[in-house]
């Protein structure tokens, strides 16, 4: 049986999205896996009321009286409130209670926390989150989405492989293709970080590197390497290309609205508007550390957060942590700063 703790209070909606992401993660998902909302008891108690078909031999509560709120500071907020329902998830799977940790709450609080209390595996300096970009023809992994704004190139490198791990055992890409996020592909293009990420990358034997790409090959195939799989930046540029990717469909329903409003409701517009809804696809796992953590946005639906709970499951059943720390024992020092 996988087991998997939710933050019920993360969200900006908590414990609303929360409780009914569950909701629907038990109700469609495999009976393997049984669930814990950690948070204010009475509050998840009154959201559950609202389902009371719910199967409750597979569904747990964890009383956690605080919260860590969106503008606390990270690493304050985490050692000042040891009973925060984000706090008090990481350490149920720092004891082995739980295999996962969901989180829809303050993502600098997450990546301090799991850090510190779950660790990070050998070889790793700094976790990343990694955020799936849909494409027609699968995803592409973006490493890192926001977690780490300022990066080391041995960072970066770093990024590639835990991005390339990921693939490899959540998607199947046998030999994903990695790309350096850069303002141009020669040699010389980018800063000084990023041009030595670009010679350190070539050198690494267990890494497909195709080069330097640009932002136009995200998510349309580059025209000589075919669909990059892992696109690897810092996460100050992650981060922007994200939330800028996420506007899309805002942009384009708003375009067919104006344009043709019937349109909207047609059955064949509707796989165009879930390939563009940023809750089809969850949260974001935070790779490096020793263990799964998930982060989702703060607006999180239910939708997302059940797809949140799917991911989190695969993670778990595909051996994500042990896998990962095979596959860093693997790897030489780059020697880069």
């Amino acid at each position: 049986m996988i087991r998997v703790a939710l933050d019920a209070m993360g969200g900006d909606g908590a414990p609303g999205p929360e409780v009914d992401g569950a909701v629907l993660a038990l109700r469609e998902l495999p009976a393997d896996f049984e669930l814990t909302l950690v948070g204010r008891e009475p509050d998840i108690e009154a959201q559950l009321a609202r389902h009371p078909a719910v199967d409750r031999s597979r569904l747990r509560i964890v009383a956690a009286p605080d919260v860590i709120g969106m503008a606390e500071r990270p690493l304050a907020a985490v050692r000042k409130k040891p009973n925060s329902s984000l706090v008090v998830g990481l350490n149920l799977h720092r004891t082995g209670e739980v295999d996962a940790l969901i989180s829809a709450g303050n993502t600098g609080a997450t990546l301090a926390g799991a850090t510190i209390l779950l660790g990070l595996h050998d070889g790793v300096d700094r976790a990343a989150v990694a955020s799936p970009f849909p494409t027609p023809d699968g995803s592409v992994l973006v490493v890192d989405a926001g977690a780490n704004v300022d990066c080391t190139s041995k960072e970066l490198v770093n990024f590639a492989r835990l991005g390339t791990i990921y693939m490899r055992d959540l998607v199947g890409v046998a030999e994903p293709k990695v790309g350096l996020l850069n303002v141009g592909e020669e040699d010389e293009k980018g800063g000084v970080v990023v041009r030595e990420t670009h010679q350190l990358l070539k050198l690494q034997p267990r890494i497909r590197y195709v080069g330097n790409i640009e932002g136009r090959d995200i998510v349309v195939p580059h025209p000589d390497h075919g669909q990059i799989d892992v696109v690897v930046c810092d996460g100050f540029v992650g981060n922007v290309v994200l939330k800028f990717y996420e506007s899309m469909g805002g942009l384009v329903t708003e375009l067919i609205r104006r344009e043709s409003p019937a349109l909207l409701e047609s059955r064949e517009l509707q796989p165009l508007r879930h390939f563009l809804d940023p809750s089809a696809y969850g949260g974001g796992p935070l790779l490096g550390v020793r263990g799964v953590a998930i982060i989702c946005h703060g607006a999180s639906t239910s939708i997302a957060i059940k797809n949140a709970i799917k991911r989190a499951v695969a993670s778990v059943r595909h051996g994500l942590s042990a896998h990962t720390a095979a596959e860093m024992a693997l790897h030489e020092p780059t020697g880069a700063t």
